[in-house]
């Protein structure tokens, strides 16, 4: 463990064609925990990880102010390769989205596209055993990714994420399309993914946090002067406290259902 923050933020910022969208966030993620961001729709859970990866650099009219540093680097410093840094920081959606390719092809795809060396099926088998599917699709791997379930489809999404060697995985809402059991297996990866891996996970569903994060950030949605809504981060502390004994009536009001 190092004392130092993969990521630590600072006075973040994001507008989108002018019109703020998330504003004051500052905190800081650890190395090999799993953090987690909860808050009502509209606070800007999303366009918060999105930040963490440089993916509303791709969105015509997103500016981003403030500073995010990780590993002690500036993400939007000049000079910094965004393609880099997504290979670094991986991203696993709300929505299984496997290439219409075949099972290995899409683990295959990350690494053929960056020249990376070494042995290419050992680092196809390795990423699907740290995803858990190894032994589900070892035998078929030529198969179509299209002809798994929805649980095997997102976890073969991990797994593509995984085969780039990246040291953080962020997974915006990576079990909302999925049935109990798929999202148990899931939630059991990424306690063992932690181990490795840094984790930030955008979830809507309180008990997921609750079951699966170190540490809960509560972002919510600030109305003022009749302005447009702002998210703002309210709170940032270890899991158990956010949800027995948050420090803001807002946190408070949040994770007991009084709004939401």
């Amino acid at each position: 463990m190092s004392d130092q923050p993969v990521f630590d933020i600072r006075d973040l910022a994001v507008s989108y064609d002018g019109r703020t969208v998330l504003r004051d966030v500052s905190f800081q993620v650890e190395q090999n925990r799993v953090t987690a961001i909860i808050g009502p729709s509209g606070c800007g859970k999303s366009t918060f990880i999105r930040c963490l990866n440089r993916m509303n650099d791709v969105v015509a009219g997103a500016k981003v102010s403030g500073t995010i540093l990780y590993n002690g680097l500036d993400l939007y410093g000049r000079g910094v390769d965004a393609v880099e840094v997504r290979k670094r920081i991986g991203m696993v959606f709300q929505r299984a989205n496997p290439f219409p390719k075949s099972i290995y092809d899409n683990v295959a795809y990350g690494p053929r596209s960056l020249r990376m060396r070494g042995n290419l099926d050992e680092r196809v088998q390795g990423a699907l055993e740290k995803a858990a599917l190894w032994d589900e699709v070892k035998d078929r791997l030529k198969r179509s990714a299209l002809s798994l379930s929805g649980g095997q489809q997102q976890r073969l999404c991990i797994a593509r994420a995984l085969a780039v060697e990246p040291d953080v995985i962020l997974m915006d809402e990576p079990a909302s399309a999925l049935d109990p059991i798929a999202t148990s297996r899931i939630e059991d990866l990424m306690h063992a993914l932690k181990e490795t891996y840094t984790i930030v996970i955008v979830t809507h569903n309180m008990q997921q946090a609750a079951r699966v994060a170190d540490k809960t950030a509560f972002f919510t949605v600030e109305r003022t002067d009749g302005s447009e809504p702002t998210g703002i981060l309210v709170e940032y502390d270890l899991t158990p406290k956010i949800f027995t004994q948050p420090s803001d009536q807002r946190t408070e009001d949040y994770v007991t259902g009084r709004f939401g």
